[in-house]
């Protein structure tokens, strides 16, 4: 993948944006900019809404009212207040903000839909939000709200307020009235939304595909992770590498499978400690011989989720779409949450996996009846001393947690609007909850590196496999002893954590293992 915080700019055509261009713009503030070709194509489509409404022909949203409304004809002089109050009614969200880069992905991709040229709205709607996002004017959105259909009504509502100088936004640090974060900002404001814009805000999938666009860039880094630390813990219990030789992987076939073994390989090459322990048993149990399946399996299911987000953070899906050609209106189901509700159901289950298998291997080198002649709970001084016991409590705790919330969003659905959106995705509440699901997964990664460290040490102290370890496996050893060293004896444990956990967030781990293994995926 390339490197997002590399990417300093980001044009938009409505075409061409990948998850590595979203999260640069999203997270890194990379400056967004708009194709000509795309001001051209919103000019055009714009042009045939206006001669829609002047010809008053029936057409939903332009001179019909909203969902169950669709039958009620709204004449010329009130299609701007149609717009307007679209946004006003529909503001209806509760709960924290969603964060600033969550919004920054909001808006990035609403633009990138607009521009294509299929909704008929002005392309200064376009160019506001490019104004916005450069000059950091971030609408306060809040997290709850959102049925995923028809899109993500309540979230986009309450981005488009800002365009009229209403709602909250956050600018340089400070939460302010939109209309006082524009005005410092520099951006005019909107008096009023004309016809066909309101759905243009409003209908679309943008706030679910931008908070799980980011999260399922998270867990891709987050699955590197488990192989790195994986890799540890394999040293610390002297894992079999037979399991993890090419030609087993390549009997079965599955990409994901095959590359993580090939990481495990290249992670651990030249580990002493795994080179006299081999031939110590038959096989290791599953947590350590089938990490590669488990693993990979998850690489898998990232890999076609990314391919469905890939797909929606270049879609149209608001309605009805104005097509130019033939000047038809079409009203379908674009706004539909469906096509990212599974993905991000699936995003939540697969994440959920990694730290599942991860906590079973911590049991292991806390369990002296498993560690293969580590001591209980890692400590020399058991009884007086609990050494890392509840280490595997706290990270079975996050792992049961996380059981709980992979259970499906999109299987539910709440009919609404008098039933004519009878069947919703809830793909917004998918994409959240695979969020919680993350931080949790990524509590317990750091977790097992913690005890893997502790682990280590007591095996070196053994000296029975000897102490030389892998220079991959060294050098993140020796990360983690800079900030927290061997625990002899009892000491408060939460210091140490929240350092590491810092590590595991930051990213640096891996920069430390792409360092040493160049063709670590």
């Amino acid at each position: 993948m390339e490197n997002p915080s590399k990417i300093t700019e980001v044009v938009l055509d409505g075409h061409s944006l990948t998850l590595e261009s979203f999260v640069a713009v999203a997270r890194f503030g990379a400056r967004v900019s708009l194709s000509g070709e795309a001001r051209e194509a919103m000019a055009r489509s714009r042009a045939l809404a206006e001669k829609i409404a002047r010809e008053k022909r029936v057409a939903y949203g332009i001179t019909t009212g909203f969902g169950d409304f669709a039958s009620v004809a709204v004449s010329d002089e009130l299609s701007s207040q149609l717009s307007t109050n679209l946004i006003l009614s529909h503001c209806t969200g509760t709960g924290e903000p969603y964060s600033q880069e969550q919004v920054r992905g909001m808006m990035l991709l609403r633009a990138n839909a607009l521009c294509v040229g299929l909704s008929g709205v002005r392309p200064v709607l376009v160019e506001m939000l490019i104004e916005m996002l450069n000059r950091n004017v971030i609408p306060v959105i809040p997290q709850k709200g959102s049925l995923g259909a028809s899109g993500d009504l309540a979230p986009l509502s309450h981005m488009g307020l800002v365009l009229l100088g209403r709602g909250e936004a956050f600018y340089q640090g400070q939460r302010l009235p939109g209309g006082e974060a524009m005005e410092k900002a520099g951006i005019p404001v909107l008096d009023t939304l004309v016809c066909k814009e309101g759905l243009g805000i409003t209908n679309g999938t943008c706030a679910m595909t931008s908070v799980g666009g980011l999260h399922l860039y998270d867990t891709i880094r987050a699955a590197q992770l488990a192989d790195l630390v994986s890799s540890m813990t394999l040293t610390a219990l002297t894992g079999q590498l037979d399991a993890y030789q090419d030609r087993m992987h390549t009997a079965r076939g599955h990409v994901g499978q095959l590359q993580v073994a090939r990481n495990i390989r290249r992670l651990t090459e030249g580990s002493e400690i795994l080179e006299r322990s081999q031939g110590a048993r038959v096989q290791d149990a599953y947590a350590l011989r089938c990490i590669p399946q488990v693993h990979g399996a998850v690489r898998d299911a990232l890999e076609f989720i990314k391919s469905k987000v890939d797909i929606e953070l270049n879609a149209v899906t608001d309605n009805p779409l104005l097509f130019c050609e033939d000047e038809a209106v079409i009203s379908g189901g674009n706004f539909h949450g469906e096509p990212m509700a599974l993905p991000f159901d699936f995003l939540g289950i697969a994440c959920s996996e990694l730290a599942s298998i991860s906590e079973r291997r911590i049991e292991r080198m806390v369990n002296a009846s498993l560690s293969n002649g580590l001591t209980r709970f890692l400590t020399i001084h058991g009884g007086v001393n609990s050494g890392f016991m509840i280490v595997q409590y706290t990270a079975a705790s996050m792992a049961s947690e996380n059981k709980v919330l992979a259970h499906p969003a999109c299987v539910d659905s709440i009919p609404s609007s008098a039933n004519q959106e009878d069947f919703v995705s809830m793909g917004t509440t998918a994409a959240r909850k695979a969020g919680t699901i993350l931080e949790n997964t990524r509590s317990v990664l750091a977790y097992e590196l913690l005890t893997a460290c502790q682990a280590i040490d007591i095996r070196r102290q053994t000296g029975r496999q000897g102490t030389g370890l892998s220079p991959a496996v060294e050098a993140i050893f020796n990360r983690v002893r800079r900030e927290v060293p061997y625990m002899e004896e009892d000491r408060e444990l939460w210091p140490d954590i929240q350092a590491v956990e810092a590590m595991v967030r930051s990213g640096e781990l891996l920069d430390i293992a792409w360092e040493l293994v160049p063709d670590f995926q």
